[in-house]
């Protein structure tokens, strides 16, 4: 087997998931095959693999950064909440059934046999394994049936690393409060902790550095600066929404809604990327403003979703937009919500068996029990207009995850047709757009990945304000990450003990 080490940190945010990558980098640059691992991963962000297969996005950028496709044995366990109470359960990559928490920790001890197997299976083919955890291993109420924390490092025999974040304050009290309430034993697999989002005098911390490892008896292993890369990191998705866009004198505005139940948010994060363009997330209590697209997103509650846009005054405002001929773009639940009706026969959402929907678009929607999970590429329609027009015969690629399948009427087109579905040639009919153009709706998470499509769009906007057309510099969103990665490493590696860090994988610390 290969060796491993494990992060974990002092609560959620801490910046895990990133410090994940940035070693699954680190040691890919260094000439390790590397793979990420993490036992559960809570997240509405998900993708789906190559094999029709879901899993968490957080070990999907972590893989990229290892320079792997994505294989859904680095999330074996994915929990999508789809209320206050209840999750979708998903195992290796399948939906399994809906759990409270309650019903999931007294299932949770079946799964550990489960997820033993395959940590040896991947650390088999791998020299290092990266292990995340999720939250905090002093949930000491959660201690028992662990498989994320503690327990997967026992089930790994991990060296554990603890990471703290010094930006939100509190940082040594958060670290030594964690090894306090940590047993014995598992005191034993800490080897070291990080500091990390750390902005300031790195002298003035230096007194604090040396008291807590008098405190903890382990050894800090560096100071990560704050940092503000353009990569999806799970831990700092609340700072992303809540900053205002860095370009505000961009002449296109992009406004997407943050809905209660929102899924696959990193469909946007490309907007980040065009320097014309101010993205903005519309957030609980907040109204939109006067944006050139607005973007109606995922849901893994999309009923539940379009009543609160109904009862927040949103759904008037997006009716207003429209009338104004302002571009509204809905994603996979949020195009559910542009059609006429939503039915749900079966209660597979929420109980209601039937609701209008916005009814932008001419389709109508039934939830089914068979989740659709797919990786598809496409080519947009020949009958497009509005702001799509030129696009036609664009090349887009992405991914599928629903459980409602859209009808689309005679006063609504279809937007796309589907040539190849999980690598296999097809021809299929998806997606839908209004007459004028001015109302558009897909089931494709990532179309906006696709750099040329994209670039077309808001040139469409441009061209119709009177503005000239530019050039990205951005080509490819692919190569845009490798970038993003490389800086994460060279932040990350030139801030921590790197010996030490080889030192405890190898046991010789």
């Amino acid at each position: 087997m290969g060796k491993s080490v494990m992060l974990q940190g002092t609560a959620s945010g801490v910046g895990k998931s990133l410090i994940t990558a940035a070693f699954c980098r680190i040691f890919k640059q260094d000439g390790y095959k590397v793979a990420p691992f993490k036992s559960q991963n809570m997240a509405l962000n998900s993708f789906i693999t190559k094999e029709g297969l879901e899993m968490g996005r957080a070990q999907v950028f972590q893989a990229e950064a290892a320079g792997l496709e994505p294989d859904v044995r680095m999330n074996p366990i994915l929990l999508k909440p789809t209320t206050d109470k209840k999750a979708q359960v998903i195992l290796n990559g399948k939906v399994h059934e809906n759990m409270d928490a309650q019903e999931y920790h007294k299932f949770k001890p079946q799964l550990e046999s489960m997820i033993k197997d395959i940590y040896e299976n991947l650390s088999n083919e791998y020299d290092i394994v990266v292990l995340e955890g999720a939250g905090s291993p002093a949930e000491i109420n959660l201690r028992e049936n662990d498989v994320v924390n503690m327990g997967m490092a026992k089930i790994s025999d991990s060296p554990v690393i603890i990471i703290g974040d010094i930006d939100r304050g509190g940082v040594f009290a958060s670290l030594a409060g964690t090894m306090m309430l940590l047993t014995e034993e598992e005191r034993k697999r800490v080897k070291g902790v990080i500091i990390n989002k750390f902005r300031g005098d790195i002298k003035i911390l230096e007194p604090g550095i040396k008291m807590i490892e008098d405190i903890i008896k382990v050894p800090v292993l560096g100071v990560i600066p704050y940092s503000n890369l353009k990569i999806e990191d799970e831990d700092s998705l609340a700072d992303r929404f809540r900053r205002k866009s860095s370009k505000e004198k961009g002449e296109v505005n992009v406004e997407v809604l943050y809905l209660p139940h929102v899924s696959n948010f990193t469909d946007f994060n490309v907007f980040e990327t065009q320097e014309d363009v101010n993205l903005r997330y519309v957030m609980r209590g907040e109204s939109i403003g006067d944006p050139d697209i607005l973007i109606i997103p995922g849901s893994k509650n999309t009923i539940e979703d379009l009543i609160y846009l109904r009862e927040s005054g949103l759904e008037r405002k997006i009716n207003d937009l429209h009338k104004r001929g302002k571009l509204i773009f809905g994603i996979c639940g949020g195009y559910q919500m542009l059609g006429k009706k939503l039915y749900d026969p079966e209660g597979i959402e929420c109980g209601i068996k039937e609701i209008n929907g916005i009814g932008l678009l001419d389709i109508e929607t039934t939830f089914e029990g068979e989740k659709i999970t797919t990786q598809v590429e496409a080519v947009i329609q020949n009958n497009v207009r509005g702001y799509l027009a030129g696009l036609e015969g664009v090349k887009v690629e992405g991914y599928e995850i629903h459980m409602g399948r859209s009808t689309v009427g005679r006063n609504s087109r279809y937007l796309d047709k589907i040539i190849k579905r999980v690598e296999e040639n097809t021809s299929e009919l998806e997606g839908a757009i209004n007459i004028e153009g001015n109302v558009v709706g897909s089931y494709i998470h990532g179309i906006f990945d696709n750099i040329n499509f994209t670039r077309s769009l808001l040139n469409n906007i441009r061209k119709m304000r009177g503005l000239d057309e530019i050039e990205s510099s951005v080509k490819s969103f692919k190569e845009f990450k490798e970038r993003e990665y490389d800086k994460l490493a060279n932040i990350v590696r030139s801030s921590l003990d790197m010996n030490k860090i080889y030192e405890i994988l190898e046991g010789e610390e």
